[in-house]
């Protein structure tokens, strides 16, 4: 049997790295994977490919030949750009999606696979279903320029659909965290940074959160999200879907920065500066229809989640004398 060709642009992401390695183990497929300004990865039956996929010529030249693309590449990062530079999550990811897609249709490719978010969703207490996104509702300002960016690409996703025979999948994913995240202060999201204040602190003493720690987040551990884009590989038939992914319950800041100080076996306490920049925002995803279509549930708890990344972490992180994240454990 032929194996299929899978492209992961942003294989040397977090999420595109987790699931590189993932379809990299399995016999039936041969997998790629693009990488620009981060380092390529060394795993094995992985092909690495540098790809600037702002380029056209080179997204044209990567997707040739690909029977699945998952697109996992983005400009991302932290609380504080959110706030004072919003325009990264804009102008590159409206380009390069753009592009990408444009090439999957020009090459018949089967399988487009797209990562959107979850930040054009109102704050509230309520599990959300992907047909509660209302666009004449505020979007929380932080997220305005990022979440229409999203918005539009799944539409373009969408679009795509109707013109050719690729199959378009637009997830929806809450925090996802574990192995690979970005634990470095600056460009973090919450669960990254709370676990580095907490390994990089002494035995015993203070950390200070950032916000009032009330916000509430839904968080996804990384291997759910890879087994969720393996059951829409094998399970999604129609032109076009648009799912959640996420873990389904409320966790606030302050429980999560209180579960990592307990598996870190560290005496600390946490203080939180309501001045520092923070998303006030609480939302949980209601995940019905990934069950329903593709028997999908995420099955890593959240102590388990947290455990396991602990553990990598201590394996895999250190923090230079300067405060700086280094691969590689102590």
């Amino acid at each position: 049997m032929k194996k299929k060709k899978i492209l992961v642009c942003g294989a040397s992401g977090f999420i595109g790295r987790n699931i590189s390695e993932f379809f990299a183990g399995k016999d039936d497929f041969e997998v790629t994977g693009t990488f620009l300004t981060s380092p390529s990865l060394r795993i094995p039956n992985l092909k690495m490919k540098k790809v600037n996929l702002l380029n056209k010529e080179a997204v044209n030249d990567a997707v040739k030949g690909t029977d699945i693309l998952i697109q996992a590449a983005a400009t991302t990062s932290g609380a504080n750009d959110i706030l004072n530079k919003p325009y990264y999550h804009v102008t590159d990811n409206a380009i390069m999606n753009s592009l990408i897609f444009r090439a999957a249709h020009d090459h018949n490719v089967s399988r487009v696979i797209f990562f959107s978010c979850t930040t054009m969703y109102q704050s509230g207490a309520k599990p959300v279903k992907e047909t509660d996104f209302d666009a004449n509702k505020e979007i929380y300002p932080g997220y305005f320029g990022g979440a229409w960016t999203k918005v539009y690409i799944e539409k373009m996703c969408e679009f795509y659909s109707r013109l050719g025979s690729t199959k378009y999948t637009a997830i929806r994913h809450s925090n996802i965290y574990g192995p690979h995240d970005k634990f470095d202060l600056e460009r973090s999201h919450v669960f990254g940074a709370s676990m580095t204040k907490v390994m990089s602190a002494g035995n015993k003493g203070t950390i200070t959160v950032w916000g009032d720690g009330k916000e509430a987040r839904d968080l996804l551990y990384v291997s759910d999200l890879v087994d969720f884009v393996d059951a829409v590989i094998r399970k999604q038939d129609s032109a076009f879907e648009l799912y959640n992914a996420g873990c389904g319950k409320f966790l606030s800041v302050r429980e999560l920065v209180k579960k990592i100080i307990n598996y870190s076996g560290k005496d600390l306490r946490a203080a939180y500066d309501p001045a520092k920049p923070h998303i006030k925002t609480s939302l949980r995803l209601n995940i019905d229809k990934a069950g329903e279509d593709l028997g999908w549930r995420p099955k890593v708890s959240l102590e388990e989640g947290i455990k396991r990344t602990l553990e990598w972490y201590r394996q895999n992180i250190r923090i230079d004398a300067a405060g700086r994240i280094k691969k590689g454990g102590r």
